[in-house]
């Protein structure tokens, strides 16, 4: 990417955050895909409680909330599909990809929804609009899509090639590949746009990477009070962290751990763990709040959510929901 279309993309993303600013006052909801059952719960983070459940198909994998809440976006692997749900009608359209789908990302404006497909090696770029899979890019064993706030430019990571590709919405093609230093599992991108955090396969812990200069800088080593993995129902036995986020201001990283059953806390100004939060078993995918208060973990392995207060450092609330529970999205009750 140029240096001018880098601006573009970083500019895209500070009017998305002032839109999340200008919405934390109003009424929020989580949505978490229930992988080994066929919903997704929807969660009052206000009440603290489950208000819904989306029934759509067997294996729910992949969550997206289009940023003004209005459109669910859902893959469902026992069928190969891409679920598209309107919130507040509840109506739900299915369109066809090209085979197991993994974790979409959906663009700002609605308009395009990347979906990663595990099984065929290549990434299907829906027009939501056409209601059709437009293009199919190759790239091996991809797993997760990541949108950081604009219509262009979409992530989606590589764990055959241990990378994280940038798709060009506007070209239809890759614009830029960058090393992970290992098997990718999810990675979060810094508010400037320059910095990539990635967890990656047997390390307890995640990769530093620079973006710009394609360069992994530096690897972070998370303490663990029970060092030898224990068994997981719905995990590889190679995965240390399945989860992990930044606060909405960038100052820190969240990451979970499946050796601990906790959240660890790294400052990134100060390049050290600074704290930990008890969970449920089997912590997997976080979300924030747009206000940074709440973060959100699905527990895989106990059914159920934790709730964080994020200054507090605690656990305030624990919310049964289906079975085995791993993606979440987090978006203003249309």
């Amino acid at each position: 990417m140029s240096g001018r279309t880098f601006l573009r993309w970083h500019l895209a993303l500070s009017c998305l955050l002032l839109w999340v600013a200008a919405s934390s006052a109003e009424d929020l909801r989580l949505y978490v895909g229930n992988s080994r059952g066929n919903d997704v719960s929807v969660i009052d983070l206000t009440a603290m409680k489950v208000v819904g459940d989306i029934k759509l198909g067997e294996r729910v994998h992949g969550i997206a909330v289009q940023p003004n809440g209005k459109r669910l976006f859902a893959t469902v692997e026992s069928d190969h599909t891409l679920r598209i749900v309107d919130i507040k009608s509840g109506e739900t359209e299915t369109i066809k990809v090209s085979g197991r789908p993994n974790q979409v990302a959906v663009t700002p404006d609605g308009k395009y929804v990347v979906v990663p497909i595990r099984d065929g090696d290549k990434v299907d770029i829906v027009d939501v609009a056409k209601k059709e899979v437009v293009k199919s890019l190759p790239i091996k064993e991809p797993h997760n899509a990541l949108n950081t706030g604009s219509n262009r430019y979409v992530f989606v990571s590589s764990m055959g090639s241990h990378e994280v590709n940038v798709i060009d919405l506007e070209k239809m093609d890759y614009s830029a590949v960058i090393p992970a230093g290992g098997r990718p599992r999810p990675y979060a991108v810094s508010p400037d746009g320059k910095t990539m955090f990635v967890a990656v396969a047997e390390l307890h812990g995640f990769d530093i990477v620079d973006i710009a200069e394609k360069k992994v800088l530096d690897r972070v080593e998370m303490p663990a009070e029970h060092p030898t993995p224990h068994p997981m129902q719905y995990e590889t036995a190679d995965t240390r962290t399945h989860g992990l986020a930044l606060t909405p201001d960038g100052g820190e990283l969240w990451v979970t751990s499946l050796l601990d059953d906790c959240v660890y806390i790294y400052d990134v100004k100060a390049r050290k763990i600074v704290g930990k939060v008890q969970t449920g078993s089997g912590p997997n995918w976080m979300a924030f709040t747009p206000d940074g208060k709440l973060l959100c973990v699905s527990n895989a392995d106990s059914d159920d959510v934790s709730v964080i207060d994020v200054k507090r450092r605690a656990e305030v609330n624990r919310i049964k929901v289906g079975k085995a529970p791993k993606r979440l999205a987090i978006a203003v009750a249309p």
